[in-house]
C-alpha cells in the first residue's frame, strides 16, 4: 500500500536536537537562560532585539486510507521553542527580561494560532482532500500570526510597556480558551449533523 508523508517546517523552526526544543503546554515559563543562541549578548550594547526561536511544525505519515478517513490532526501540529535558536540582545539585564517576558506573549501567541491552524484543518478537512489541502491554511495563519507578532512589539516596544503587554497577553490567554478543544493533545467533538 502507499504511503503519504508530508512534513512542513512552518515559520522559522529550525530542529537541532531534542534537548534543545521545549514542546508549548502552556506550564512552562521561558527564562533568559533558554534563549541559547550564541548571539545571544547581555550588556555592552545599546540596541535591543529578539528572535524567539518558536515555531509550529506540522508533518504527518499514514497511508491513503488513514489520511481518507482522518479528521483530527492535532497531534500532527506541534508548537514549540528551540533554545539553540532563540537569542535575545539587551544593554542590560532589565531589558532582557522584558524581552522574555514579551518571548512568553510570543510563544503563547504562537500557540494560540496552532489551535487556530489545528480547528480549520479539523473543519476544513474532508474524506476527498487533497494531501496538501493544509497549504493555504497555514498560508492564512502565519500571515495573521505575524501581523499580530508586529502590532504587539510596536505597541508594546518588545516588552519594555509592561502594563500594554499585560494586557495583550491576557486577551491572547481569553482567546485560547475558545478553542480548548484543539491543544495538542485534545480530541475535538464531532458536530451533529
Amino acid at each position: 500500500m502507499k504511503q503519504l508523508y508530508i512534513s512542513a517546517f512552518l515559520s522559522f523552526f529550525i530542529v537541532i536536537k531534542a534537548q534543545n526544543k521545549i514542546d508549548w503546554t502552556g506550564n512552562y515559563q521561558l527564562r533568559l537562560s533558554d534563549f541559547q543562541s550564541p548571539a545571544t549578548q547581555i550588556g555592552q550594547t545599546t540596541i535591543y532585539s529578539f528572535h524567539s526561536g518558536s515555531g509550529i511544525d506540522f508533518s504527518f505519515f499514514m497511508s491513503k486510507a488513514e489520511f481518507m478517513f482522518t479528521k483530527n490532526f492535532n497531534s500532527k501540529v506541534n508548537c514549540s521553542f528551540n533554545r539553540s535558536a532563540a537569542s535575545i540582545v539587551a544593554p542590560d539585564s532589565a531589558i532582557a527580561a522584558d524581552l522574555v517576558n514579551f518571548a512568553r506573549y510570543d510563544f503563547d501567541l504562537l500557540e494560540l494560532y496552532a489551535r487556530k491552524f489545528r480547528k480549520t484543518l479539523f473543519e476544513e478537512k474532508g474524506a476527498f482532500s487533497d494531501v496538501n489541502f493544509f497549504k493555504p491554511i497555514y498560508d492564512q495563519m502565519q500571515n495573521e500570526f505575524a501581523q499580530r507578532h508586529t502590532v504587539a512589539g510596536k505597541i508594546t516596544d518588545l516588552g519594555r510597556n509592561k502594563e500594554k503587554l499585560r494586557e495583550l497577553h491576557h486577551e491572547v490567554l481569553i482567546e485560547m480558551k475558545l478553542f480548548s478543544d484543539f491543544c495538542k493533545d485534545c480530541k475535538p467533538v464531532k458536530k451533529k449533523k
